[in-house]
């Protein structure tokens, strides 16, 4: 009995948290895993600002560079910084137990995290840092509070002086036509090196790398899809006759 219950607490687990999760507001990501710049513009986003303490344990580096386009002697010049062969998985070289200490827990490999936080959770994540002096590491995050991860995109956002403007849409004010929450960030404390457009256009770059990276295989399965429906079409005409020609004469 006690089993039971606990196998029933895990399945319906998943559920709780969505449920959980439906009250945040997000901001809408629509990834195009066909948009091999974005993909390439993402890549080396995240090679440069997240690999070096987030895996990707799951992929390997010459799959990578086949599946977006890249050379692989391109990319082993400018998007392999551990020494490792281009046949080998993407892992870095940080220590576990050392990041435990750090950041109060290891940080994750990101081979699957929009498969399990969802794309528009990563897309509203990335980009919803903020100034909280009360915070370890004097960043909060809107999306993810308490949050132990320091802003590693300052240098490229800026360092936000208010909760961002996550999942709140732009609306004109009918007496002066401003438009307002047209930024994400209102107010900087720091100045990054891009505007907000510029950043958030980096930030769907990266996160449609990592929805391309957990399902790498998501356009040649759409087009295979294609024809098993076609197939299946096809061949319903053919059962039908051939079941019509079976019963015509059963009364």
């Amino acid at each position: 009995m006690r089993k039971l219950i606990f196998g029933l607490f895990i399945a319906i687990l998943p559920a709780l948290g969505l449920a959980a999760g439906a009250e945040m507001h997000l901001d809408e990501f629509e990834p195009d895993h066909t948009d091999k710049a974005s993909l390439q513009r993402g890549v080396t986003t995240f090679t440069n600002y997240c690999m070096g303490c987030h895996s990707m344990e799951y992929a390997r580096y010459k799959r990578v560079a086949d599946d977006l386009g890249i050379p692989v002697e391109l990319y082993e010049e400018n998007l392999i910084f551990t020494g490792a062969k281009i046949g080998e998985l993407m892992k870095n070289a940080m220590n576990k137990d050392m990041a435990a200490d750090w950041f109060g827990a290891p940080p994750p490999d990101l081979t699957l995290e929009t498969r399990l936080r969802g794309d528009d959770w990563v897309y509203s994540y990335l980009r919803g840092f903020y100034k909280d002096e009360s915070r370890p590491l004097g960043v909060n995050n809107v999306v993810f509070p308490a949050v132990g991860m320091p802003h590693v995109l300052v240098g490229l956002q800026g360092l936000c002086a208010v909760k961002p403007n996550i999942g709140v849409e732009a609306s004109v004010e009918p007496l002066s036509g401003n438009i307002k929450n047209a930024n994400t960030c209102p107010e900087f404390v720091l100045e990054g090196s891009m505007t907000g457009a510029e950043f958030d256009q980096a930030m769907y770059d990266l996160t449609n790398f990592l929805t391309y990276m957990a399902d790498p295989v998501k356009l040649e399965r759409e087009r295979l899809g294609i024809f098993v429906l076609i197939f299946v079409a096809i061949f319903f005409v053919f059962a039908y006759l051939l079941n019509r020609e079976y019963w015509k004469d059963v009364h």
